[in-house]
């Protein structure tokens, strides 16, 4: 009786089994039919082009098929990545509510964002972005969203990818110039890249387009502010470079006579009115400031004032900053919004008695020897004074020397400057525009100087770099780091 009932069981479940398999084969051609007369197939390559054209309703059919929402292409992408590529908004939305990841690895080690850059889709760039895209993940070959972007020319991502991988757009632009790249160059300096980057090897994005003979760039770069006086260890500047590898016209571009408006001092009123302007030129590209102490719109107006010295001011305290290895306070709430240097086109040679002999720039460098009282050619500079004295630095490691000096002075501005044989000369000392974030003021900054936080401590300036500002506590000693948020840094 046992063994009878036992067959009489397994032939109840076969018989379940049988009625379920013909269920599932019946809803399966219902599905196929249904995609039929939308002009599907219940394919993998199918699956894929749903995807793309952004039609959620077939891909729920799809799924109702049996179809793996993870489904993979012959290459290693998902649907997830194709709706990247294509920019399907509503298709992306889909498939992440069905648990594919934002960050998913498809061919190449490429995720969805980086598959986004590279088909220039901007809106889906953005939209992954504010999904929790990783934008700093790298692919198999090691390059990240930004990288491949500039290696492809992808201007448009960039500038979404920008206010996420600040850190990495001083890199990007050397990249970019190598390429001869000019519209990546135009979007990575309008949110912060700065042309004063250098290489380990010490070339300047200018001294890599000019090398490699694009002369679009080179042109977009001095436009930008960069320096044609810069040199890299070996004493070569860019006009060195483009001639040694066979440009003599982009050495020519580089070389054409320094204008008037270089042979300048500007005052300091001029030069934070300038940064100020730079930084509200490409504001509407910055996001939003939004500290729990941030006062209303109304504040900003004080900001169109000429930006004052740092020096002696009483800012706001908060945490907009970051302490660097010493875990102490987060330091005064500020923002690094430009930074601005530049190089004048004459170089002190020697200095014997009363007389200096300088070297000025241009298609074709002079040597020019003047005494105190005399206008440097071509320019509104007069010598103030010249003279050989001990100074000590890193070069001489710290032991006195002696140097030739030439004291300079605008007769315009007022403004007055030295300059040293052996060092390259420049029209101020690097200059960075802070904003308070609190106020929404903004105020210059060169190094050594002191200002006051609201939490009643003293704060010197350590350092003015083109991509940050080094903070330091002068009670404490806790060093704080301010990077770079401004458009053409």
């Amino acid at each position: 009786m046992k063994w009878q009932a036992r067959n009489l069981l397994a032939t109840a479940l076969c018989v379940i089994a049988t009625a379920g398999i013909a269920a599932c084969k019946k809803r399966v051609e219902a599905v196929k039919a249904d995609l039929r007369d939308v002009g599907y197939q219940l394919t993998p390559e199918d699956w894929f082009r749903a995807s793309r054209d952004n039609n959620v309703a077939v891909l729920k059919k799809f799924i109702a098929g049996g179809l793996a929402v993870d489904t993979r292409d012959a290459a290693g992408d998902s649907a997830l990545h194709a709706a990247a590529a294509a920019g399907a908004e509503k298709s992306a939305t889909y498939l992440l509510d069905r648990g594919l990841a934002v960050d998913l690895a498809g061919a190449a080690g490429r995720t969805p964002l980086m598959v986004a850059v590279l088909a220039k889709q901007t809106r889906m760039v953005r939209w992954l972005l504010r999904q929790g895209a990783a934008p700093r993940l790298k692919d198999k070959d090691g390059y990240t969203a930004l990288m491949l972007g500039v290696r492809e020319g992808c201007a448009g991502p960039l500038g979404e990818l920008a206010v996420h991988t600040r850190e990495d757009l001083d890199a990007a632009l050397l990249a970019a110039a190598l390429q001869g790249q000019t519209e990546v160059i135009d979007v990575l300096t309008k949110y912060g890249a700065s042309v004063y980057a250098r290489m380990e090897d010490g070339r300047s994005p200018l001294m890599l387009a000019a090398e490699n003979g694009h002369a679009k760039a080179v042109e977009l770069l001095l436009e930008l502010g960069s320096s044609r006086f810069t040199t890299d260890p070996d004493g070569h500047n860019a006009a060195d470079l483009a001639t040694q590898e066979g440009h003599p016209e982009i050495a020519d571009l580089i070389l054409k006579q320094p204008p008037a408006a270089e042979l300048v001092l500007d005052s300091p009123a001029q030069i934070a009115a300038a940064m100020d302007a730079a930084v509200e030129a490409g504001s509407e590209r910055e996001p939003a400031i939004q500290p729990a102490t941030r006062s209303g719109q109304g504040d900003r107006a004080t900001a169109r004032a000429v930006p004052a010295a740092l020096e002696g001011q009483t800012l706001g305290a908060g945490a907009a900053t970051t302490a660097a290895g010493s875990g102490g306070p987060a330091g005064p709430q500020l923002v690094m919004r430009h930074y601005r240097e530049r190089e004048l086109p004459v170089t002190v040679k020697t200095v014997q008695n009363d007389t200096a002999t300088l070297r000025m720039a241009g298609a074709t460098p002079t040597e020019v020897h003047v005494r105190a009282g005399a206008a440097l050619p071509g320019s509104r500079l007069v010598v103030v004074n010249v003279q050989r004295r001990m100074k000590s630095g890193k070069a001489n490691l710290g032991k006195p020397t002696e140097v030739s000096v030439v004291e300079i002075k605008d007769t315009t501005t007022g403004a007055t400057r030295e300059l040293i044989a052996g060092v390259p000369s420049s029209a101020h000392d690097p200059v960075a525009l802070v904003e308070d974030v609190n106020t929404g003021k903004r105020y210059t900054a060169s190094p050594g100087q002191h200002f006051r936080g609201a939490d009643g401590l003293e704060y010197v300036i350590n350092d003015v770099r083109p991509n940050q500002l080094v903070i330091a506590e002068v009670a404490g000693g806790s060093v704080h780091t301010l990077p770079l948020r401004g458009a053409r840094g």
